[in-house]
């Protein structure tokens, strides 16, 4: 029986998945390569979670946010942290109208289905935190009303890892709200051949709109439905527990490398993750392979590194790659 129920929910998700040829394809004629960023964004749309980018400036961060809330034809605002910026700027605020004598409400950039945190790390924390919160209750409170933001609500959040300085780094607790976390690299030669060309030739292509805000929302509860074995749901735990309790899976050679551990967020989102991968892929099951692909970017930001590892420059994407050598794969 559960074998022809994965059958059919196969071939559902073969047709339901099919406009995520189409959006990486508009996406194509816009971002020059760059396809980690792009799937990485594809997961976050698609599982419901909210994305941060590390990268130096000039890497298509914002371009590609932009570009696929052009082709999703959904809202999309931009959010440039400074440090002078307050959290009325970001949610709205109540203003005074002397005319009808009473509070207006005016809602802010946040009111969008994509909205770009630009330099997340600009701005103080009572910015970040009102920013963190709308992206954890999917709500805003403006006076003594509560309104609720659109759905669907995808954060992407950008941060500049070369400058430190005026810069206030996210508290881990705030860092853990991010399903992703995806370092963006230089492109290749090749790739940068073509951007020059691009940007010299001075026509700048557009992504057409593929798909509606009601498809995403549709495609999410389908990726809820993707078959996940008790078997990968065990893979997923030991993995996050190879954070917590290295040495319980033969890895006390790294244990004085992590001060802490990833939390039960880092459970569901790599769940969800693999599950959209899978989705991506047109699988309608998760196998091992998709949650080792979607592992170095829900895990990266929610191993604490202790202040050995920092010493001997270790890297979390170090620690991440032999916890996945070594636990068992089902």
């Amino acid at each position: 029986m559960e074998s022809v129920n994965i059958k059919e929910l196969n071939e559902r998700i073969q047709k339901e998945s099919a406009f995520v040829d189409l959006l990486s394809l508009e996406m194509g004629k816009v971002i020059v390569g760059q396809k980690h960023l792009v799937e990485n964004l594809m997961i976050a749309m698609l599982a419901g979670g909210h994305i941060l980018l590390e990268g130096v400036p000039g890497l298509a961060k914002t371009l590609a946010i932009s570009t696929l809330a052009q082709a999703v034809d959904a809202k999309f605002s931009r959010i440039q942290f400074t440090p002078d910026l307050l959290p009325a700027d970001v949610t709205g605020t109540l203003i005074y109208s002397q005319k009808k004598e009473q509070f207006e409400v005016h809602k802010g950039p946040v009111f969008a289905n994509f909205v770009l945190a630009d330099e997340i790390n600009r701005a103080p924390a009572k910015v970040q935190s009102a920013l963190l919160e709308a992206m954890q209750e999917k709500q805003v409170t403006l006076g003594d009303e509560t309104f609720a933001l659109p759905d669907p609500f995808l954060v992407m959040a950008t941060q500049n890892p070369i400058e430190q300085e005026g810069t206030y780094p996210l508290p881990e607790a705030q860092v853990d709200r991010f399903m992703l976390k995806v370092k963006v690299g230089y492109p290749k030669k090749e790739e940068e051949k073509l951007i020059i060309r691009m940007n010299n030739s001075g026509e700048f292509p557009k992504a057409s709109k593929v798909v509606g805000p009601e498809d995403i929302r549709r495609a999410r509860s389908v990726v809820r439905e993707v078959y996940m074995d008790e078997k990968i749901e065990r893979y997923i735990v030991d993995i996050v527990y190879a954070t917590r309790t290295p040495e319980d899976y033969g890895l006390a050679s790294i244990s004085s490398f992590i001060s802490y551990g990833a939390s039960p967020r880092a459970s569901i989102s790599l769940s969800m993750a693999a599950k959209a991968y899978a989705f991506i892929k047109r699988r309608g099951y998760v196998i091992p392979e998709d949650v080792r692909a979607v592992c170095p970017e829900v895990l990266r930001h929610r191993i604490g590194l202790s202040y050995e590892a920092e010493a001997e420059n270790v890297v979390p994407e170090q620690i991440i790659e032999q916890i996945i050598n070594a636990v068992i794969v089902p």
